[in-house]
């Protein structure tokens, strides 16, 4: 697969030898193959004849112009990304070929660091998409639980561990955490995998409506009742039940929970009969529920009859380095789900996730950055890109390093020069833009802090 530093192969559409010229000079200096034509007709063979990694063509030719090209390769291998160049800076030249497909759009007299940088930005897309296909291919489990952390390692060994048997689980852990995954990777594992898997989340069902949804009823039980209706525990006999936040299951029903795992039966709502079932249950809470037994809050022969075996789910600020692997995991999967390039992230993205607190665990993370691919157009989500209240992190290393040493106004200058420069990967042109000062500037900037000669 090709890397944004890989060889490419490219096709160079300009009718002006000078122009032409210099993008081929360009182009092979940087280690790509280069096919060069003078006219679209020769351009539109080409493209006929073979795939190319990337066309780079003037708007105006003699014949078939830029844009017809691009109609081509949108309509024959829509993966191709297409840079065009013309000499009319016109706004409404540039939206109308980026709305047609173009990737960039490059003005004469064509400027090389502009050139590089186009080039660099649109092989990462074309790397992108087709990592994007491939990935829309083999499909993506929604199932999987991702980290190698210590803290993950651990669960996943008593997650099979206790698979194997039938006790009762109670999953501990703050909410967005993932407990739901642990419930159904333990299902999974377990001899009743062939069976029905069914989760309830007791905490969004009414008193009125919870005793109904567990056991079911029969018919006339209650007004509406038309039918008769199996509850989630006929529903999943055979196999697991998932009882999440079952801290939140008030007394009454907590009685008749009970006696379903004391007895393996239920009685619907309005019926008299008792029905078997063989049910194994995984109980989930966000709840302190030795707490809730002090208090009367919650059964104490419940608690017991659902806590067998206790495995807590680390929340995702104790799991290290999967925080970054999570995030590459949401990036995958939900440019996948929008149909667009697998974006990456960029360095200063990368630290604000790491040093997040992240309240909401693995949720939040993967709605942050569900959020940045619906949003983003880039190929590397930067920090803006993220939600505001994770974005606003950016300064905060800075403020803690100037509180710290109080720097001089010339240092921290100079620090903040060097930062961008690394940024940038030490693109002097690039930089100065970044910084909004002209590339003279920057050199004297530089000059003082190194002592080079301008």
């Amino acid at each position: 697969m090709m890397t944004p530093t890989a060889q490419a192969t490219i096709l160079v559409a300009e009718d002006d030898d000078l122009t032409r010229g210099l993008l081929v000079e360009v182009l092979r200096r940087g280690q790509h193959r280069v096919v060069d034509v003078a006219t679209g007709e020769d351009a539109l063979e080409r493209l006929k004849a073979g795939a190319f990694d990337l066309v780079l063509s003037d708007i105006q030719m003699p014949g078939a112009g830029g844009m017809d090209l691009l109609t081509h390769v949108m309509r024959t291998t829509p993966e191709t990304p297409v840079i065009l160049i013309t000499a009319f800076a016109r706004p409404d030249s540039a939206m109308d070929a980026i709305a047609q497909g173009a990737v960039d759009y490059l003005t004469k007299p064509v400027d090389v660091f502009a050139l590089q940088a186009a080039v660099a930005r649109a092989l990462e897309r074309k790397r992108l998409t087709t990592e994007n296909l491939r990935l829309r291919s083999v499909g993506l489990d929604k199932k999987t639980m991702v980290g190698t952390s210590a803290a993950m390692l651990s669960l996943y060994k008593q997650i099979a561990q206790v698979a194997r048997t039938e006790a009762a689980v109670l999953l501990m852990g703050e909410s967005g955490c993932g407990k739901e995954l642990a419930a159904r990777k333990i299902h999974d594992l377990s001899r009743r995998a062939s069976m029905p898997y069914v989760p309830v989340n007791c905490a969004t069902l009414a008193e009125s409506i919870l005793e109904s949804e567990l056991f079911g009823h029969e018919r006339g039980a209650f007004t509406g009742a038309n039918s008769s209706r199996r509850g989630v525990f006929e529903e999943a006999s055979g196999g697991t039940i998932f009882l999440d936040e079952i801290g939140d299951v008030p007394a009454k029903m907590q009685a008749q929970l009970l006696r379903v795992l004391q007895e393996g039966e239920v009685r619907r709502v309005g019926g008299t009969a008792a029905i078997q079932v063989d049910v194994r249950v995984v109980a989930a809470t966000n709840r302190d529920l030795a707490a809730d037994v002090a208090s009367g809050r919650m059964r104490e022969d419940l608690y017991y009859r659902l806590n067998v075996v206790a495995l807590r789910i680390p929340p995702l600020r104790d799991r290290g380095d999967d925080i970054i692997e999570l995030a590459r995991h949401f990036l995958v999967r939900h440019a996948v789900e929008f149909a667009r390039a697998v974006p990456d992230l960029s360095a200063e993205a990368i630290s604000l996730i790491r040093t997040y607190p992240w309240p909401g665990n693995v949720r939040e993370l993967e709605n942050a950055l569900a959020r940045a691919v619906a949003l983003s157009p880039r190929a590397v989500l930067l920090p803006e890109d993220l939600p505001p209240e994770i974005a606003r992190g950016t300064a905060t290393p800075d403020n803690a390093a100037i509180d710290s040493d109080w720097p001089t106004l010339k240092a921290l200058e100079d620090r903040y020069v060097q930062k961008v420069l690394d940024h940038v990967q030490e693109n002097r042109t690039h930089a100065a833009n970044v910084l909004g000062i002209d590339r003279r500037t920057l050199q004297r900037l530089l000059a003082r802090e190194t002592g080079e000669s301008e």
